[in-house]
């Protein structure tokens, strides 16, 4: 099948008659959104857009909207200040199914209904993801990452990103910052929970549901880990694996 490719250069909309199964998306500045759907194919619209064109491509599934000189590896280090004479507000529409890539530099990325993995990358700018139920992975500079009632497993990893996630229904939650701060809602899921959390001076808070079955383990070196379960323990020293502790049940907060 060939390559199909457009060029956006000004407001546009776009319906793609050919399947979709995954989605790659790069912007700076402005905003990104997608939603999954019922349907096999994919519509884009472009309502702003400022400096160089985006580039679209369809290639065997794969539907990709970037600018030609931001690749999606080494994704976090890219500061050209050229970069920043431009701005994008796009929108998509994709197979709930599909596995998602979205990069954002000095923008905001919104991603909801997706079945499939979904990966995200920031050097600034805030995340918000709701409703998803594949893997997530989320590596950020200093943007903040908000996930609502995602059900798959969540890794995130930031320097200075504050992680947020309510009605949190996954059963494995990894996160690492270095001064980020981490509040977990989470809900009753009927299977064990592992948390790991990670942070140098951020703060960290957990409310389990009640009962529930959780492995908790907590670092941090200045900051606070607040735990409201008698059956949870804390180790306050640095470099030490938090205590883990299976509750049946854990009274909740």
């Amino acid at each position: 099948m060939p390559v199909s490719t457009w060029a956006i250069a000004g407001p546009e909309k776009l319906t793609f008659d050919e399947p979709v199964t995954a989605l790659s998306v790069r912007i700076v500045n402005g905003t990104v959104n997608v939603v999954g759907t019922e349907e096999t194919t994919a519509r884009l619209e472009v309502t702003d857009i400022e400096g160089p064109p985006l580039i679209v491509t369809q290639d065997d599934g794969v539907l990709t909207v970037a600018y030609e000189d931001l690749a999606w590896q080494g994704f976090l280090k890219w500061f050209d200040r050229k970069g920043w004479h431009r701005r994008a507000v796009v929108s998509l529409a994709v197979p709930a199914g599909s596995a998602v890539e979205v990069g954002v530099v000095g923008a905001g990325a919104f991603v909801s209904g997706i079945r499939g993995r979904t990966d995200v990358r920031g050097v600034t700018g805030d995340t918000t993801l709701v409703a998803l139920a594949g893997p997530v992975g989320a590596d950020t500079v200093s943007g903040s990452l908000e996930a609502q009632a995602v059900t798959g497993d969540l890794r995130f990893h930031s320097v200075s990103g504050d992680l947020t996630v309510v009605e949190g229904a996954g059963t494995s939650v990894r996160a690492e910052s270095v001064s980020g701060n981490m509040v977990l809602d989470l809900d009753a899921t009927g299977k064990p929970t592992d948390i790991r959390l990670t942070t140098v001076s951020g703060e960290v808070a957990i409310r389990l549901p009640h009962p529930a079955d959780a492995k908790v383990e907590a670092n941090t070196a200045s900051g606070s880990v607040s735990n409201g379960f008698e059956d949870l323990r804390v180790n306050g020293q640095w470099g030490r694996r938090g205590s883990p502790a299976r509750s049946a049940p854990v009274p909740g907060r």
